[in-house]
């Protein structure tokens, strides 16, 4: 009798056990169901917030006029810290490259109030340093540590070709002609940086075939396998090489050019491209934005 009842409480130890395991192991299963589950909604998110970036980059691609513009930014993650915008004001084409410090969600969110900011001031103001000086002024008001940014803003004239512009501590944009290059740099210091120094205007115009490439610096430190960076000549000589082709064809060859550069090594960093063509003169000209 002995025995029995022993072979009873084992029995009845070994299913209660297997009771406890199974509620745990159901447990588990709730739980990790639910963190999918978070995990899905935030991936959901983060893309629709990748989807309002790219509108606010505005048109990636278009034609107007002699003009040819296309543009592209390429993030490592979801959402990206450089920036485009484009946008036409009358007979101006205004357009921005920027690179906002830092990466993912932080400079994402920046991304969106940068790029409303850059355009209600050159709405409101003709030129691009009046413009930043506001935007500056407006970021130093708000009383929010906001991360260095640094940015190219221009505004084009379709009529005249005149190009003014503010480079804020952005990479030099490219500008390739057929008698010369040229590096557009004119502008102020990095959005961000207190230095009391003013904005100032570039201005340049812009005849025949020229093209214009603005670039974010994670193409030119895109790094090879032997920690080679691209680096800004070389970005040079790919714009030069392709610079007979149409904007589209020129940003993405550019773009190639560096991937092969980096041989089997990940980039580190976002990129963003503007490439610029223009066609021929004035006489030929038929607007055509789309």
């Amino acid at each position: 009798m002995a025995r029995v009842a022993q072979g009873r409480r084992q029995y009845r130890k070994r299913n209660l056990g297997s009771g406890s395991r199974q509620s745990r192991l159901h447990e588990f299963g709730q739980r990790l169901a639910g963190l999918k589950r978070e995990n899905d909604d935030l991936n959901r998110a983060m893309f629709e917030a990748a989807q309002v970036q790219r509108r606010l980059c505005g048109q990636r691609y278009f034609r107007t006029g002699l003009y040819e513009f296309a543009s592209e930014i390429f993030p490592i993650g979801h959402l990206s810290g450089d920036f485009i915008t484009v946008m036409q004001l009358e007979q101006d084409l205004v357009f921005v490259i920027g690179d906002i410090a830092g990466k993912g969600l932080m400079a994402g969110m920046w991304f969106t109030h940068m790029v409303g900011m850059i355009r209600r001031e050159i709405s409101a103001h003709h030129s691009p340093a009046e413009a930043l000086t506001a935007v500056e002024r407006g970021l130093l008001l708000s009383g929010v540590a906001f991360p260095l940014t640094t940015l190219f803003l221009a505004r084009l004239n379709l009529p005249s070709g005149e190009l003014i512009y503010c480079n804020a501590g952005h990479p030099p944009v490219l500008l390739v002609r057929e008698d010369g290059d040229e590096e557009l740099s004119q502008g102020g210091p990095v959005l961000g940086v207190t230095t009391g120094e003013e904005f100032v205007n570039g201005r340049v115009r812009l005849n025949g075939s020229d093209t214009l490439l603005a670039y974010s610096d994670g193409i030119a430190e895109c790094r090879n396998e032997s920690g080679i960076e691209f680096g800004a000549e070389r970005l040079l000589d790919a714009a030069k090489a392709f610079s007979k082709l149409g904007a589209n064809e020129i940003l993405f060859s550019v773009l190639a050019s560096a991937e092969n550069f980096l041989g089997r090594r990940h980039r580190e960093d976002d990129i963003a491209l503007l490439v610029l063509r223009r066609h021929g003169e004035l006489e030929r000209s038929e607007k055509d934005l789309a």
